[in-house]
């Protein structure tokens, strides 16, 4: 009895060691049936062998590996990175799985799926497991700077061009923190060598017009922004670019083709998003400075629909709530340039005054005047009265105030007035308080066009 037992005892232990053996000899076997029906682009066979493993052993962290591998090369990269966080809890690395190729394949499913604080992770991983590669410092940089940590990200991009110079993404990324630290000279160096080195990545010439804006350069910007446009994603942004490098160097209707272009270029149903409305507001901004007011408010309508709080739309609407109702401050701020010297001549004479010289000025007209009962206004210096109209949207700061004083003196008036068909800062009241000129606000200039019933 107790010799069949020790037999049975030996065929158990002999059994049990002989699977193990088989098991592990067979499983690499399986495995590189795995690998080669991937290489054979039989991903739906290998996705079967791989799971039939697991049925087996669900803790085999090699057999979840490979079947993450087949969902990728199936492009289904949602379920690869399921079988790859798996991986990363139970893996042992080593001959059979290199460390170093998994995170590099995890770091990009995290990337993909913007899963950034664990792609960051795998980034800072990578640079101790292969410190000689550029790239994971500057996908680590990449990832700090889009986290709103410009500085640390500064740090990982300096140290991908130390591994390699001609590395053209880390040095357009640096570029672009130095561009937003207003370090435009050493932005620009670092654009113009990505440039250099890649010369066909579009985006490159954005942010190269955006840093020769800065500077003022408006002509060179507007021929960078011009190649950016070439690529689908930035031609709405370059667009926008353009036509603000055309609004401050005074190009109005260059500025209003490409700020209709940009809102034409919006993708399908974005008429809400922020550059469509950016390109709104600023086509806004030319109309008004072009006099033309009814398609400013317009356009201001439009942006208050999609976002009522954008900006100063809200106030800009309120500031022009009379525009629509009162015909008067209408043709005093649509009309043309002789037209409306021809209604500052006509609110002189409510003064009192008889214009006497009349002539252009930005924004506006400036008069010089003299009182009724003066015969020669050339001889009676001291009676002279100077009147500048301005028609600017903008509330005036006291630096023009000072101006129109200054020039008055210059002139030897001996009275001053400024006209706002808008109002006055704080600065400038105060400024005016204590010295030889009176500030016509708009309220007042209503009220001077009711009386000459205009």
């Amino acid at each position: 009895m107790i010799t069949i037992t020790v037999i049975l005892s030996l065929i158990f232990v002999v059994g049990f060691l002989f699977l193990i053996v088989f098991k592990s000899i067979a499983a690499p076997k399986h495995i590189d049936g795995i690998k080669k029906l991937i290489s054979q682009g039989k991903n739906s066979q290998a996705i079967k062998q791989a799971k039939a493993m697991l049925a087996k052993s669900p803790d085999d962290y090699i057999a979840h590996y490979y079947l993450g591998k087949a969902y990728l090369a199936d492009n289904r990269s949602e379920l690869a990175l399921m079988e790859y966080k798996t991986v990363n809890q139970t893996a042992i690395f080593g001959i059979d799985l290199s460390e170093l190729d998994f995170r590099k394949e995890l770091s990009a499913l995290y990337s993909k799926y913007h899963l950034h604080e664990a792609a960051l992770k795998e980034y800072l991983l990578l640079t101790k497991l292969e410190p000689s590669n550029a790239e994971n410092f500057y996908n680590a940089g990449f990832i700090y700077d889009n986290q709103g940590h410009p500085e640390v990200a500064l740090g990982f991009y300096q140290k991908a061009i130390a591994l390699n110079k001609r590395h053209a993404k880390a040095h357009a990324a640096l570029g672009l923190v130095l561009y937003r630290s207003k370090q435009l000279f050493e932005a620009k160096k670092e654009i113009d060598l990505a440039i250099q080195m890649a010369p066909d990545v579009v985006s490159n010439y954005y942010y190269l017009g955006k840093i020769l804006k800065g500077n003022k350069d408006y002509g060179a910007a507007v021929k960078a922004f011009e190649k950016s446009m070439r690529d689908p994603e930035y031609r709405q942004k370059s667009l926008i670019e353009k036509g603000t490098c055309f609004l401050l160097g005074e190009s109005f209707d260059n500025a209003a083709a490409d700020f209709e272009r940009a809102i034409s270029a919006a993708p399908k149903n974005g008429g809400g998003t922020r550059d469509t409305l950016y390109a709104r507001y600023f086509l806004a901004s030319v109309y008004e400075k072009q006099r033309k007011i009814e398609k400013a408010i317009e356009q201001w309508k439009l942006i208050f629909e999609k976002e009522n709080g954008f900006r100063d739309v809200a106030a800009k609407l309120a500031e022009y709530q009379d525009f629509q109702n009162n015909d008067a401050i209408k043709e005093y701020l649509t009309c043309n340039d002789s037209d409306f010297a021809t209604i500052c001549q006509k609110i002189v004479t409510v003064f009192k005054l008889t214009a006497q010289q009349c002539s252009n000025i930005k924004d506006g007209c400036q008069i010089i005047a003299t009182d009724n009962n003066s015969d020669n206004w050339r001889n009676v210096r001291k009676q002279l009265t100077m009147l500048r109209f301005n028609r600017s949207s903008s509330m005036l700061e006291d630096t023009i105030v000072r101006e129109c004083l200054d020039k008055s003196r210059e002139m030897n008036c001996t009275k001053t007035i400024l006209i706002s068909s808008s109002g006055y800062t704080r600065t400038a009241r105060n400024f005016a308080e204590s010295r030889p000129i009176e500030l016509i606000d708009k309220q007042k200039l209503e009220k001077l066009l009711a009386a000459l019933g205009l």
